[in-house]
């Protein structure tokens, strides 16, 4: 059995012996392998994101499922819908073997059981038209593989991102997305290299899919939640800018009244 390509050895030898520029350098180099292996990924990824998207157009939910830093990675972008996007908490769901504790510190064992996954995804009565991402970077892990199987079995539509060819996941989803990145700078810490390719993924993932469901006018994020001050500004500019209005605090006004750019802006226009 071949080694698997998050597992092989560095390409730089002898890192406790290097300088601090080295080792910066060298980490540096091999992360500039990471979006040229994600950018052969996209045909994949489109074919998932349209479907992905008719789905949820018909009420839909998309279900990220990880161990470690795949699920922490998952749950992250899933966290961040409700607050960029406007959507509800529970249209994009994050996760990880071992519970909400595995989040921050690792739980004994957790990943390997086959049957945990998908028994977190019944939790949710998931069914109908959701969606099941498998988040693994060797592509072998059994709480992954083994959900996956079963929401593929129960026809909902699958996908994986993994940075293995040919891996276990990559056999039981409808949508296989393999980043290729190579060895680790350091041999086998799939936090590095893969974890950054899986970031990219579900970055494109997520975001093209809140664009096609209408989340986003022009390139402005109209239905982000206005949670500190920072965005009540952003929000306040980006109604100035696309009403022409150019009274700062009446634009806050409308911002603070009606509670997103999009109603805003709606409300300027018609007048109210």
């Amino acid at each position: 059995m071949s080694l698997r390509v998050t597992e092989q050895s560095s390409n730089y030898s002898d890192l406790d012996k290097m300088s601090t520029l080295e080792l910066l350098e060298g980490m540096n180099a091999e992360d500039k392998a990471v979006p040229i292996a994600v950018e052969k990924c996209i045909p994949q990824i489109e074919k998932f994101v349209n479907e992905l998207v008719d789905r949820m157009k018909k009420g839909g939910r998309l279900f990220y499922l990880g161990a470690g830093t795949s699920g922490r990675l998952g749950i992250l972008d899933a966290s961040e819908i409700p607050p960029t996007y406007g959507a509800p908490y529970d249209l994009v769901i994050g996760l990880i073997a071992g519970g909400d504790s595995a989040i921050r510190k690792a739980v004994e064992n957790a990943e390997d059981d086959y049957n945990m996954g998908w028994e977190d995804l019944q939790k949710y009565n998931i069914g109908g038209y959701d969606s099941v991402v498998g988040i693994a970077a060797s592509g072998s892990t059994p709480y992954v593989v083994g959900a996956c199987e079963m929401a593929n079995k129960q026809g909902l539509l699958t996908a994986c991102v993994t940075c293995n060819p040919d891996a276990k996941v990559t056999k039981v989803v409808k949508y296989p997305i393999v980043a290729i990145v190579g060895p680790e700078f350091v041999t086998g810490s799939t936090r590095m290299k893969s974890g950054t390719a899986q970031k990219l993924i579900l970055n494109m993932i997520s975001t093209s899919t809140m664009i096609k469901l209408g989340h986003v006018k022009g390139n402005k994020m109209v239905d982000m939640q206005l949670s500190n001050a920072k965005l009540v500004d952003r929000g306040t500019r980006m109604i100035m800018d696309e009403t022409k209005i150019e009274d700062y605090e009446l634009a806050k006004s409308y911002l603070i009244k009606f509670g997103s750019v999009r109603r805003a802006v709606d409300a300027y226009n018609s007048g109210k």
